[in-house]
């Protein structure tokens, strides 16, 4: 195994060994407190830009196959974990983790003490860093670089190019446009199962090209800074004029709260993992929800004569999802389609499929 490094903004610098690609990569370098589901981590867009630290010390034991993938490829620019299983045991593996990363060309690095690192990160904050294998090491230009790396045009890098139309499972009941800001392939499975026949579109598809052409709208997760979009929000502006019913998730949930006047800041280490408390005010209910964002809609800028805060996270009271007022469109912050992870908010597909049949008169 060849030696591997992880070099903090800070200067803190951590020795492991390698773990797929060699080279060097430089991201965000965040956590994730997931049990399972790296493979799931690696393939969602939200990631973008960003190393990520899984924190359950065993990562790799039942390997990685092609169908619980939650897009085409990779988008992590690295991986690291306390250590990795080279002899994976599932009757669905298809590949190593090792030889997953090898083919997404992605530096990974293993055997660090990830405790260490993610207690930095909470205390400090998520920080700028890179990932380096024996004889990659970074010069002083590189490593100025990266202290100045930024997330930038990530929803214009990781959306698809065209539109693409997935059916319905059994009868075509519904017609949804889902604009893609970094869809997990989940989020559609679960419209299709529900009937809809899902039409994945650009992120900057212009909304003339929606309305009345659809009978729902779904706003998809995605990676980066949601006050970067600043074209998307305009086109959230006049796509709420329709009254059509519209449901954003994660990112999704963000720029539909810019587009009526909110604002959102940047968490401290934000929220990734599959175990976060989050509390419907209306029901007075408790969910365990799957999260990966590291922005939140700041609550005294949701306008209550627009909409109302209906979800909040229990570990640190920030927004989790609004409800608008007299129109069928709300948003949550989490993932209701996860997979792995508890599927508790599930029922939200089903609530979204209500504000479709009240809005257009039922089923086709």
């Amino acid at each position: 195994m060849k030696k591997a490094y992880l070099l903090l903004a800070d200067g803190t610098l951590f020795a492991g060994y390698s773990v797929g690609c060699e080279g060097q990569s430089t991201g965000e370098v965040v956590f994730n407190t997931g049990m399972a589901g790296y493979q799931e981590v690696l393939t969602d867009p939200s990631y973008f830009g960003q190393i990520v630290t899984m924190t359950y010390p065993l990562i790799g034991n039942y390997g990685v196959n092609a169908e619980d993938f939650e897009s085409g490829k990779s988008w992590v620019s690295g991986f690291i974990m306390r250590e990795a299983a080279y002899h994976p045991s599932n009757w669905r593996c298809e590949k190593t983790l090792d030889q997953y990363l090898k083919e997404q060309n992605v530096v990974g690095l293993a055997g660090i003490d990830t405790r260490q690192l993610t207690r930095k990160l909470r205390n400090a904050g998520v920080m700028n860093g890179m990932i380096y294998t024996e004889g990659y090491a970074p010069d002083a230009a590189a490593i100025e670089a990266m202290k100045a790396y930024v997330v930038q045009n990530a929803v214009k890098t990781v959306t698809c190019a065209e539109p693409t139309v997935y059916p319905a499972v059994g009868e075509t009941r519904y017609r949804v446009a889902l604009y893609d800001y970094g869809v997990k392939y989940n989020i559609e499975r679960e419209l299709q199962k529900r009937g809809c026949e899902v039409t994945v579109l650009p992120a900057l598809t212009p909304p003339e090209q929606v309305v009345g052409k659809f009978d729902g709208v779904m706003l998809s997760n995605g990676p980066g800074d949601p006050a970067e979009n600043v074209e998307i929000v305009e086109n959230l502006k006049r796509l709420l004029t329709s009254g059509m019913p519209i449901f954003g998730i994660c990112l999704g949930h963000q720029l539909l709260s810019l587009a009526i006047g909110a604002e959102t800041c940047k968490l401290k280490y934000g929220h990734r993992g599959v175990n976060h408390p989050v509390k419907d005010l209306d029901e007075d209910r408790t969910y365990i929800t799957s999260q990966n964002h590291g922005y939140a809609v700041v609550s005294d800028s949701v306008d209550p004569e627009v909409a109302r805060v209906r979800y909040v996270n229990l570990n640190d009271g920030t927004v989790e999802g609004v409800e608008h007022i007299g129109r069928p469109v709300f948003t949550v912050q989490y993932h209701p389609e996860v997979c792995p992870g508890p599927m508790d908010t599930s029922y939200l597909f089903d609530k979204f499929i209500e504000n479709i049949e009240k809005t257009r008169g039922g089923a086709r």
